[in-house]
């Protein structure tokens, strides 16, 4: 399995995030080029090399009309440029720092959907994933402000750098085109932020928005590390969020931002390869003795449909000599919050225990087979030297019903 995993010890920016994922592929050039020549407005990428304590990588600067965005760009203030205006300017810009532009245009959702859409020689799915993340970022900004999505706007210059930085990193992801991402918890930083309206506090709000139900830890440097930008390609493209896992890595990217700390500000990302894995869930577990079985199924189907990854009940003898259910949810960390308030909604408990598991795991993938019968999808689940094949069951039970056969009837018919 091609494994994608990005190490988020300082955080995550776009510029950052790209410049790692620049550094994974062989053609640096070709693809600079490439990107320059999409016609983004204003727009240009010049990668440098950078040094972080001693370490070595790529900084990614973005130049619009052929300035970068002010002298501090890096993943420190560009929530400054995110931040909205209501149509009848009530809330005005929120801003780091001056970078000395004299732009007064803004952007909608709309005129950025336009500019991807219309005028970006790009796939459909590469189209899509752009206005995905930007749609992450404005209901962040909308929830923050209290305003609809449809009224908010966002400042020109700060609009074309995201759009870069995005559009970038998107571009990437489908040349590298990993079967799994990985990401690391998110160190955010801590302390409080400076703009035009006031202090806010770190991690800035529509940062703290799009990371809500995602692994985050303020650690020990003073400063905002994650910006809204970082955070929704974070969330976007991620297919699970813990500690590196087991593989062979082939190649090793750093992204730099441009601020020096005690500790290398940089994104490290890992491509490699896989065979089988670890990784870790949770387990919650409830007692109850005053549901029937209908409401019980009801609780386990409402479970399953919140994002659980499996549920089960086990019968037991409660206290005064009551049969009573063990109801049992495996999660993943990141669905934890909603899995609770599911159980608790609908089941009569009162507690629920938690347990974190570690555990081994075969790597799985589907296919379909043409067969005699029609097609039928087809689970592989392989890894540790263990490979086994299983048809879907689902498949199997038209098979043995429209043909007057069992279950192991079908199977068997199939392999042939």
């Amino acid at each position: 399995m091609r494994t994608l995993y990005i190490d988020c010890g300082m955080g995550a920016a776009g510029d950052m995030l790209t410049a790692s994922l620049l550094e994974l592929i062989p053609d640096k050039e070709a693809f600079v080029d490439e990107f320059n020549a999409l016609g983004i407005p204003g727009v240009s990428m010049h990668p440098e090399k950078s040094v972080k304590c001693g370490i070595t990588g790529t900084h990614v600067s973005i130049l619009i009309d052929g300035e970068e965005e002010g002298e501090e760009h890096h993943h420190e203030h560009e929530h400054g440029h995110m931040h909205c205006h209501e149509h009848d300017g009530s809330h005005g810009h929120c801003h780091g720092h001056d970078h000395g532009h004299e732009h007064h245009h803004h952007h909608g959702l709309h005129d950025i959907e336009h500019i991807v859409n219309d005028h970006l020689r790009l796939s459909e799915k590469i189209k899509n994933d752009i206005m995905s993340v930007f749609s992450l970022i404005a209901e962040a900004e909308s929830y923050v402000h209290g305003v609809p999505v449809t009224d908010i706007h966002f400042h020109e210059v700060g609009t074309m750098d995201a759009v870069a930085d995005i559009t970038a990193f998107s571009m990437l992801m489908d040349r590298i085109n990993p079967d799994e991402v990985v990401v690391s918890p998110i160190h955010v930083g801590y302390g409080h932020v400076h703009c035009a309206h006031g202090v806010l506090p770190v991690p800035a709000p529509a940062t703290a928005y799009i990371l809500s139900g995602l692994p985050i830890y303020a650690g020990s440097i003073e400063g905002e590390l994650c910006t809204p930008t970082g955070a929704a390609l974070l969330k976007h493209f991620a297919t699970s969020f813990g500690q590196m896992p087991l593989m062979s890595v082939v190649r090793i990217g750093y992204g730099m931002g441009k601020k020096d700390f005690e500790a290398a500000n940089c994104v490290r990302t890992m491509l490699g390869e896989r065979s089988g894995s670890s990784d870790s869930v949770v387990g919650l577990s409830c007692n109850v003795d005053d549901m029937t079985g209908e409401e019980i199924g009801f609780a386990m189907d409402m479970l399953f449909r919140a994002g659980a990854r499996d549920v089960y009940t086990v019968p037991i003898g409660m206290k005064k000599s009551r049969p009573g259910v063990m109801l049992s949810v495996i999660c993943s960390e990141s669905d934890l919050d909603r899995i609770v308030r599911t159980i608790f909604r609908y089941t009569t408990t009162i507690g629920i225990r938690k347990t974190v598991y570690d555990r081994f795991v075969l790597d799985r993938r589907s296919c379909d087979a043409d067969t005699d019968y029609g097609t039928v999808k087809i689970k592989v689940s392989e890894g540790y030297g263990v490979e086994r094949v299983k048809a879907e069951y689902d498949d199997l039970e038209r098979i043995a019903k429209d043909n007057g056969l069992t279950l192991k009837e079908a199977g068997a018919a199939i392999k042939k």
